[in-house]
């Protein structure tokens, strides 16, 4: 989740039992190319374990570079090949990989070769082509080439909020040996068990649903005041800037305010204001 999964909010959805985390998605040519872009973007700590570091690339030896940077400090990279994003697609990253698989072989193929440490993972998320056939090909091969596992996003790249895919993620389970994970509009933890069962996927990764409510993998059906109070605290210690700060429970209190007080809480300013408001409504 660009700008939302770092160090801070991994560190809290960790408590509430979810088991394996991603940074936001990183251009790979800018990591490697410069320290500021190295400092600002990767954070983590030895609690912040198991950790997949998301680069967006289109060059192998760009990929291994960076993946060499990383490896010391993580269990894996991911590629990411889903983003639909204008800009990213633009730029020959993201979902516009789907239809370069030897591409996508020859960057895990390089990792591969080049990373020393037979543990560390090297894994692929992405969408579905129109014609499945295409993505069950394209997962075929990245298997052959050594591929970890497979998060498959199960809408394709014109599909923004159509009704997610399931069926093709099965199919793609049923047609590969290696682990699939299942993604898309998974909201509460029941959701996450509907789709297991659905897909036959080894797991269900979260994003949105995680921001709206970061206890969700411990069976929370909305966020607990015992969450928000962990992130102001987490926040507070890891120095977050007060728009990721405030962005965040904007996010987790929206299921529990009504539209008057998200209206007031949503135009606060400072920290000190949100610390205030806090305190005076829930005793946070």
């Amino acid at each position: 989740m660009v700008r939302y999964s770092k160090l801070a909010f991994r560190t809290l959805v960790r408590k509430y039992s979810c088991d394996l985390c991603y940074t936001p998605m990183i251009v790979a040519a800018d990591f490697v190319r410069s320290a500021k872009a190295r400092d600002s973007e990767f954070t983590t700590n030895k609690g912040d374990r198991p950790l997949i570091v998301q680069f967006a690339a289109k060059e192998a030896q760009v990929l291994c570079d960076a993946a060499r940077i990383v490896c010391p400090f993580a269990d894996g990279i991911d590629l990411n090949c889903g983003c639909p994003q204008r800009w990213a697609m633009s730029e020959g990253y993201g979902a516009c990989l789907i239809n370069k698989p030897e591409l996508i072989q020859d960057m895990v193929r390089h990792v591969r070769n080049q990373i020393d440490n037979p543990g560390f993972s090297v894994s692929i998320k992405i969408r579905i082509h129109e014609d499945l056939k295409r993505t069950v090909d394209l997962c075929q091969k990245a298997e052959a080439t050594g591929v970890s596992w497979i998060t498959v996003h199960g809408r394709s790249v014109q599909e923004r909020h159509q009704p997610v895919h399931y069926d093709a993620i099965k199919i793609i389970k049923q047609s590969t040996s290696i682990p699939v994970v299942a993604n898309g509009d998974i909201k509460t933890l029941k959701d996450a068990e509907n789709v297991h069962h659905l897909t036959g996927a080894d797991g269900t990764m979260v994003a949105r649903g995680l921001l709206a409510n970061p206890a969700m993998f411990a069976g929370y059906e909305e966020t607990p005041l015992e969450c928000i109070q962990d992130w102001v605290d987490i926040a507070l210690e890891h120095g977050t800037p007060f728009t990721c700060f405030h962005h965040h429970l904007m996010y987790m209190m929206e299921r529990i305010t009504s539209k008057q007080e998200k209206k007031v809480f949503n135009a606060l300013s400072s920290t000190s204001a949100v610390l205030d408001y806090l305190n005076d409504h829930y005793g946070v």
